[in-house]
């Protein structure tokens, strides 16, 4: 008998907007122990033009997900507002239990990004960073590994040194490529960026 596949946490970017229903179903087909965390995206761009205080804008941003997650979950994923690694696939909404125990800095600095960081870390899991890109770009070349934090423009710029300091191991790959999330679901080598100091 095999093991049975670690739970995950999977952020599904804004950019994936048009994709997300396609992606909703490789992952509810998984029946993998996944959170979903939802991206800002559009939702999140609109708030970003408004020039809003830190906290105003913050609060707003995070509403933004919980939009997304909604969006998310009416393609066959139930929701969720409990910060816990589910039975089977779950689309996190997180606004309420954000404004709970608040921890992360308000800045445009810290985006979706962070927020699945420190839930992946609060949870013990692995994080999944679905996006448009390939993965982490360093000189136009895509990085397989990164192990020390770098700038770059495909992921927020607390992003890399979180995920360090806390040990929380990131993949980052394309989701508009269907068979590199089904093949991460499977726990098979993918194309895309990891992020982690043990290789």
């Amino acid at each position: 008998m095999s093991p049975a596949p670690a739970p995950l946490v999977i952020k599904v970017g804004g950019s994936l907007f048009d994709r997300a229903a396609s992606i909703a179903v490789i992952i509810r087909e998984s029946r993998r122990p996944v959170l979903i965390v939802p991206g800002g995206g559009r939702f999140a761009d609109r708030v970003r033009r408004l020039n809003l205080s830190e906290d105003a804008a913050h609060w707003m941003a995070i509403a933004a997900m919980e939009q997304y997650g909604w969006y998310i979950a009416s393609h066959g994923i139930r929701e969720t507002g409990a910060v816990a690694i589910p039975g089977e696939p779950r689309v996190l909404l997180p606004y309420c239990f954000m404004r709970r125990v608040d921890p992360l800095p308000h800045s445009w600095d810290v985006t979706s990004d962070t927020i699945a960081a420190w839930i992946a870390d609060r949870l013990g899991t692995d994080l999944v960073l679905l996006k448009s890109v390939d993965g982490i770009y360093r000189h136009r070349v895509l990085q397989e590994q990164v192990d020390r934090p770098c700038p770059c423009s495909e992921v927020d710029p607390l992003l890399i040194p979180f995920v360090l300091e806390h040990n929380v191991r990131t993949t980052v790959i394309n989701g508009r490529v269907p068979a590199r999330i089904s093949q991460l679901l499977k726990g098979l080598p993918v194309m895309g960026t990891v992020i982690d100091t043990r290789f």
